[in-house]
């Protein structure tokens, strides 16, 4: 039950970084490919009837980690305090920038929110990446299975790294050229014109962007964290994971090129959805690497709630999950098709 759970945690928050992804990358790319005022409310309409329904899975993964894991949740919650707080304050920075922009004419007033909501959705894409990288590279955890740290100290990864260091902002740009990409291709989906043309092209510059810094993280993790390799490809569904997205990412183009509206985008998320998994596949079963020593790891089996708890919610999640899968169905139903602004600016 225990590895379902860590399943179970790992989609979630992969099913985030997909639904949300899409929200960063168009905040990022608005002041790009928006010419006009007018383009601008539209790529703000495309993402305007999902964002706040994205962040819910979000919610969802933390409640989820903190029924099926506790010991995970009170050490990571405890010692990325600060940068949870700021994970807070962009997340309402993003959402009052969506809300208020487009409340005043003046032109000030939406140029300042504009730049709010990018610098907002830009921090946040970096912040989920050098937060898969701190995973990834592991904390300081002591015998307790606690820890603490500055946000950063040398840049170094050692013993008794911060928050930042080179090794988790590489992750974190790797991040910010990925939802970039993600959102550019949803963006395309959406619009027409000009601002679909735009984003066709941001999408292709940043696919190169994408191999290009993957290749960068790839060579880190493997001087960070070599082992997680060995890990990934002795376990079938690892190779089949990572066959997985980069089958997809070399698709991106292709579609692109076919002209086909969402399979570029599907196949982005298909991306994003691999190598999230992949990199679970190669933590399993630890959730939380300690840096000082492998004694002190937070694993599925020293972490995990009891085992009546895990099966009991277990039944209720799935119930839950099915709800949320009909809502998110009937939204992005409700809302397909193109954006266009009527005659009166709506």
């Amino acid at each position: 039950m225990e590895t379902i759970w860590f399943g179970i945690v790992a989609v979630m928050v992969a099913v985030y970084v997909v639904l949300d992804g899409f929200d960063f990358g168009a905040g990022i790319l608005h002041l790009f490919v928006a010419k006009t005022d007018d383009d601008r409310r539209t790529i703000f309409a495309a993402i305007g009837p999902v964002w706040d329904g994205n962040e819910v899975w979000l919610l969802a993964g933390g409640g989820t980690l903190f029924f099926a894991f506790p010991r995970v949740y009170a050490a990571g919650f405890s010692g990325f305090y600060l940068p949870l707080t700021m994970v807070l304050w962009l997340l309402m920075l993003r959402a009052m920038s969506i809300e208020f922009r487009s409340l005043e004419t003046s032109h000030i007033w939406r140029r300042f929110w504009d730049t709010v909501f990018f610098v907002s959705s830009a921090l946040m894409a970096i912040v989920l990446g050098a937060a898969l990288g701190n995973v990834i590279r592991g904390v300081p955890l002591d015998r307790n299975g606690f820890f603490t740290g500055p946000l950063f100290t040398d840049f170094q990864v050692g013993a008794h790294p911060g928050v930042l260091d080179w090794y988790t902002v590489t992750v974190g740009l790797f991040s910010l050229s990925v939802l970039a990409m993600h959102g550019a291709l949803f963006l395309r989906a959406k619009c027409e014109g000009p601002l679909r043309s735009g984003c066709a092209r941001a999408a292709s510059l940043l696919w190169v962007a994408v191999i290009i810094l993957g290749v960068g993280s790839t060579v880190a993790t493997q001087m960070v964290r070599p082992e997680i390799y060995q890990t990934v490809f002795s376990r079938p569904l690892g190779i089949v994971l990572v066959a997985v997205f980069a089958i997809a990412l070399l698709g991106v183009p292709v579609f692109l090129k076919i002209g086909s509206d969402w399979a570029p985008f599907l196949a982005s998320g298909v991306f994003i959805l691999g190598m999230l998994a992949a990199s679970a596949t190669g933590l399993y079963p630890t959730l939380l690497r300690s840096t000082l020593s492998p004694a002190n790891n937070l694993t599925i089996a020293n972490s995990a709630s009891g085992s009546l708890g895990l099966h009991v919610g277990f039944a209720w999640w799935i119930a839950g999950i099915l709800l949320a899968i009909i809502y998110f169905v009937h939204l992005f139903h409700t809302f397909a098709g193109k954006v266009k602004l009527s005659d009166s600016g709506h």
